[in-house]
């Protein structure tokens, strides 16, 4: 049998729409740039969406230092893209800029974990990352500057 092919031409997502996506449980792919001309660096984070606010996100070291961190530290802006892996292919990509970071509680952690865990797991990844000593879990607030989506949906 053929491939079934969609008749619709992609197009950008409308507010509402992009809203909408980015509320459900995607995991997103943080790029950001390194001062030392190799390529941006691409990481996936866990996230929580604010409608018409922030983004926030969260590392979780277990006590490593890690690149991602090092570079979130200087970043003047960063990329986001979130997307489905599944038809109908949707994306979007936020340009923006970290406004506020700082240590993360326990409870932001899990707000965003629980997006994509069952609760009990959750907890327990949280848990997992305070329990180790020289831990330095750190939440991001990105101010989304502009905004690029496709949707190939029907």
């Amino acid at each position: 049998m053929p491939p079934v092919r969609s008749s619709r031409m992609p197009g950008p997502m409308s507010s509402a729409g992009r809203e909408a996506f980015l509320a459900a449980s995607h995991v997103a792919i943080l790029s950001i740039a390194q001062p030392d001309g190799r390529p941006p660096l691409a990481s996936p984070v866990f996230y929580h969406y604010e409608p018409g606010g922030e983004l926030t996100f969260f590392t979780n070291t277990l006590g490593r230092k890690t690149r991602k961190a090092e570079l979130l530290t200087s970043a003047e802006a960063l990329t986001v893209t979130v997307q489905t892996e599944e038809m109908p292919y949707k994306y979007v990509t936020i340009e923006g800029a970290v406004v506020k970071s700082g240590p993360a509680t326990p409870e932001e952690m899990e707000k965003i974990a629980q997006r994509y865990m069952p609760a009990e797991y959750a907890q327990g990844f949280v848990q997992n990352e305070f329990a180790h000593p020289e831990s330095a879990p750190v939440l991001y607030r990105v101010q989304p500057k502009r905004w690029f989506s496709s949707d190939l949906s029907d």
